[in-house]
């Protein structure tokens, strides 16, 4: 297969018992066109099966090893990782055609972007189309004070924050992308956003945003921001609503793209001629503003 772009990208997959899932996320990394790819599959001992399906129907490289949870997962394949670019997807997520070549693309054209953050396609457990999501720049006290606004199966970043050990802090067990894109914040690293849709997020009703034990995280957030963050949350979601508006994020969306489902694999389905709304769908109590 021919490269268009010399940076090479790796994606980490952490897994644990989601084999019919990971089925359709490999397959979505495997026939990215155009760009020189590493996927690496973290998983934590699920079993003969799933080593056996990697091995057989996939090119990518498969670690398996126990683990302290999803982030130490995702650290460790970070660590592991040889790209110029990395990224993180989730066994229950998937990219759309051409993602990868448009973010090397991009990084290439932008060589003082450090982090990118994409657009994302909302699905049921189904995977059929629910919502639209588009993205604008996190800030600090937003991150701080609501749900995080942008969903990391769209996020890319340089190698360099990995060499720099800005990985994920594993004592967060639910939150812990937040408090990822918060450190990034606080070290000043610089952001851009693609606003095209990158990435397709499964709203499985089991995401670890709808966990009970995200509650207590969240108890133990809110006692880290400060009483005067806190007082200032109206204004903060204000500023934020506004910077969503100006960049369109609550316009329907008209989208072509195909994604994997149980039905079609192994060939994407086509969805063509979509009008997805941005409102996050009530299945989630982790919805973002």
């Amino acid at each position: 297969m021919p490269v268009d772009h010399p940076l090479k990208i790796s994606i980490v997959t952490p897994s644990y018992n989601q084999l019919p899932w990971l089925k359709l996320c490999a397959a979505s990394i495997a026939d990215q066109e155009g760009v020189s790819v590493e996927h690496i599959i973290q998983d934590a001992n699920t079993g003969p099966e799933l080593v056996e399906w990697v091995r057989q129907n996939t090119p990518a490289r498969l670690v398996v090893e126990q683990d302290a949870g999803m982030y130490d997962a995702i650290n460790r394949g970070l660590r592991r990782a040889t790209g110029d670019i990395c990224a993180y997807l989730n066994c229950d997520e998937q990219y759309l055609p051409g993602t990868l070549r448009r973010v090397a693309g991009y990084f290439e054209q932008h060589p003082e972007v450090d982090v990118l953050f994409g657009d994302s396609i909302l699905v049921d457990s189904s995977l059929m189309p629910v919502a639209y999501r588009r993205v604008v720049l996190p800030n600090r006290r937003h991150t701080l004070l609501r749900p995080l606004g942008v969903l990391t199966c769209s996020t890319f970043f340089r190698r360099k924050l990995v060499e720099e050990g800005a990985l994920f802090d594993t004592s967060w067990k639910i939150v812990g992308d937040k408090a990822w894109i918060l450190s990034l914040l606080d070290r000043h690293y610089r952001m851009a956003v693609l606003n095209e849709p990158l990435a397709v997020f499964t709203l499985t009703g089991d995401n670890l945003s709808l966990h009970q034990t995200v509650q207590a995280e969240r108890l133990r957030w809110r006692k880290c921001v400060s009483p005067v963050i806190r007082l200032a949350k109206p204004l903060v979601l204000a500023r934020h609503l506004l910077e969503k508006w100006r960049y369109g994020a609550y316009k329907v969306q008209r989208v072509n793209s195909a994604w994997y489902t149980r039905d079609s694999f192994p060939v994407r389905r086509s969805f063509e001629g979509l009008t997805l709304s941005w409102k996050w769908p009530s299945i989630s109590s982790g919805s973002t503003s």
